[in-house]
């Protein structure tokens, strides 16, 4: 007998983080929207990560271990390809979502009966280790609305950074990430908007204005470790897209973006270096 096709495949890349493993997969069963599966793949950790997955009995958790470490591009890839359900969500192991994420995600996918979006997203919180919320980016305003593809795309090189959202913000249809086919990591940093980039040629973004997930600083969170890299690589990022005609980004705004960008890394590194020194003060006194 065959196994029900679900609706939304959430995949969760886990690699020794233990830490915040369990208020991850938490906040995926908790959702109101209930016709999903949450596949956990292991990149081949040494902490506790499946110890704290076999704890769970959820029928609609699919745990998987590499044989070999493939690193974040690489267990990014294998999520792509063992999602089954019609829409794709790819969870980071120390992100939430807010239990009505997937249900309010999914509705507007529902709604478009002519396929014009590419991708559904929204505002989102920044949390601490401890899930203390620090501040809320709602990038497109207070408001829902529907923004189409080449001012989405603008948007984020004039302003020199991802408006879109990590992959826990962000919800596409399946049948679209396996035909703009996997991530590529060339630029780290930027392998999420990349794959946002090329996933909006199929179509536009609806933007959500009530932040439905968390991204958390922490000292295990790839962003903060590659962190100092990263205006670099949105410069070469840019560049590669400038040079697309079907992109359509003019010298001025790759100029600006690139300016922002600066200033953005520095302001970034700012924040994360005082948030992760208060942390370990915390960690210390305790």
């Amino acid at each position: 007998m065959s196994t029900p096709v679900p609706s939304v495949s959430v995949c969760m890349p886990a690699y020794n983080g233990a830490a915040h493993l369990r208020a991850a997969i938490d906040s995926v069963l908790a959702q109101t929207h209930a016709d999903f599966e949450l596949v956990i793949i292991d990149d081949n950790s040494s902490d506790a990560t499946a110890e704290i997955v076999a704890g769970y009995l959820d029928s609609r958790i699919r745990y998987l271990r590499n044989a070999r470490n493939l690193g974040p591009q690489g267990n990014w890839n294998r999520c792509r390809d063992e999602a089954r359900g019609r829409y794709f969500k790819l969870m980071p192991q120390d992100d939430l979502l807010e239990a009505d994420c997937l249900a309010r995600q999914v509705a507007e996918f529902e709604q478009d009966a002519q396929q014009r979006l590419a991708l559904v997203f929204g505002a989102r919180d920044f949390v601490d280790a401890d899930g203390r919320k620090i501040m809320q980016r709602a990038a497109f305003g207070a408001r829902d609305r529907h923004v189409d593809a080449h001012g989405l795309i603008a948007s984020c090189i004039r302003k020199g950074t991802n408006l879109i959202g990590e992959p826990g913000n962000v919800l596409m249809r399946r049948e679209l990430a396996e035909r703009i086919g996997p991530f590529d990591g060339t630029y780290g940093y930027m392998i999420d908007l990349d794959y946002w980039f090329r996933a909006l040629r199929a179509g536009d973004g609806y933007y959500l204005a009530r932040p439905l997930s968390s991204f958390r600083i922490s000292q295990g969170s790839w962003s903060v470790a590659i962190g100092a890299a990263q205006c670099a690589e949105f410069a070469a990022f840019a560049r590669k897209y400038q040079a697309l005609p079907e992109y359509r980004i003019g010298r001025a705004e790759l100029a600006l973006g690139i300016g922002v960008a600066k200033i953005n890394a520095r302001l970034r590194q700012a924040v994360y270096w005082w948030l992760l020194r208060r942390q370990g003060v915390s960690e210390n006194s305790m």
